[in-house]
């Protein structure tokens, strides 16, 4: 399997370099016509690190749903260093202590959300690609979903496709567009999200397009003129339909059939240690190297940082990857996080299958709460499997919303 030079590191905020090298190594594996970076985010560590530093969530609480223009939203864009293991959530929750009070619980609420859908992917994995509760009606409506006359759909689809990420609320109001408007399959929409999110986990993104559309919800949530007058009221007053809009009044609630049979382990774990993973690094023997995952690329990442002398591999799931058909501003965002690593470690930079990659060696990882992981790693030698940093570790109770989630983390 190829053995690629490690990326460069981006220098200045200029990502041409790791554009450069994503377009000779990794260009046969998306479909976009030239390698272009977000020219938003940066990735790796350092600018994971400046982004915690300058974290301010005061207003948090009343400014997190705005929408438009982009100077009133309070989101922290943080995302796409939480998903790649950059930033940890329990060190999100300790960056936010000294906030005021309502914005710092506000916050630590959605931390929680974040939470929630890590334990829900973690124990349901392949499950998730379909309905796990209700099943959205679909429809045989013709056309894009996300009308581009549609002033609120056409610039929240344009900052998907140029940034790689948007704030909850239009994540909400595409997903509902897509499925409770117009009928689509809502695995569509998330496979088109996940193409371009740059946040974009399977947990994150399709727990979060279950409970927008009803499928992994007890109701769908309805997506009209009202949000956007409220959150982006420029959106509507530069529209073109502005006097014919489509979505001007609440849709009806669709009907939503429950899924047959249930989907039992919803309601309860039968196994949460498995799903949890290890709670102390299990070592039965020496590591060679330190495998690392999309999962978990930061400095802190546990084996990292427990085997400091050890050279790092990286394998590039080309199998995978040319499945996914990812934007190639998520293959730039991964690379920076792969150069900017190279300057503090001995990096091997893979392209392969991992398990053919990685066999035969004497590895350290850290758990994954991924479906892929566990299988990956069952077929190699993993050595010493550090545990994952939950923010709160799964229990065995209910899944079915985050409110009985919750309850059971008291329990």
């Amino acid at each position: 399997m190829p053995v690629l030079p490690p990326p460069p590191a981006t220098t200045d905020g200029d990502p041409s370099a790791a554009e450069g090298w994503v377009a000779a190594h990794l260009g046969h594996l998306t479909d976009d016509p030239e390698v272009v970076a977000s020219p938003r985010f940066r990735g790796g560590q350092v600018a994971a690190d400046a982004a915690l530093a300058t974290l301010d969530i005061a207003g948090y609480r009343r400014q997190r749903n705005e929408v438009w223009p982009p100077e009133r939203r309070g989101a922290s864009a943080i995302s796409p260093y939480v998903r790649h293991g950059l930033v940890q959530l329990p060190e999100l929750w300790d960056a936010v202590a000294g906030a005021p009070a309502a914005d710092r619980d506000k916050y630590r609420d959605e931390l929680l959300w974040q939470e929630y859908a890590r334990h829900w992917y973690a124990r349901l994995g392949t499950t998730t690609r379909r309905a796990v509760r209700n099943h959205p009606p679909a429809t045989d409506l013709v056309g894009d979903p996300w009308d581009p006359a549609m002033r609120c759909m056409d610039v929240t689809v344009e900052e998907l496709e140029r940034d790689g990420w948007l704030v909850n609320q239009t994540r909400m109001w595409l997903a509902s567009q897509w499925v409770v408007r117009h009928g689509a399959d809502w695995r569509d929409g998330e496979e088109r999200f996940f193409r371009h999110l740059l946040d974009g986990s399977r947990a994150a993104n399709r727990s979060g397009w279950q409970w927008t559309t009803g499928a992994g919800s007890n109701r769908a949530y309805g997506f009209s003129r009202h949000q956007v007058e409220k959150r982006a009221p420029q959106l509507c007053a530069s529209c073109d339909l502005a006097h014919d809009c489509p979505v001007q009044g609440w849709p009806e609630d669709p009907p939503l059939p429950a899924v047959d049979p249930p989907v039992e382990a919803l309601r309860r774990d039968p196994d949460p240690a498995a799903t949890a993973g290890p709670t102390a690094a299990e070592v039965t023997g020496a590591p060679e190297a330190v495998w690392l995952t999309a999962e978990s690329l930061g400095d802190a990442d546990p084996a990292l940082a427990a085997h400091p002398d050890l050279p790092v591999v990286f394998v590039l799931d080309e199998p995978l990857l040319d499945r996914l058909r990812l934007a190639s501003k998520r293959l730039v965002f991964l690379a920076e996080c792969l150069g900017d690593l190279a300057q503090r470690r001995d990096l091997d930079v893979r392209l392969g299958d991992p398990v053919d990659d990685l066999a035969g060696r004497a590895l350290a990882t850290t758990f994954a709460p991924v479906p892929g992981f566990r299988t990956r790693s069952r077929a190699l030698d993993v050595v010493a499997l550090h545990p994952w940093p939950w923010l709160r570790r799964p229990h065995a109770g209910s899944l079915t919303s985050f409110s009985a989630w919750r309850k059971g983390l008291r329990s």
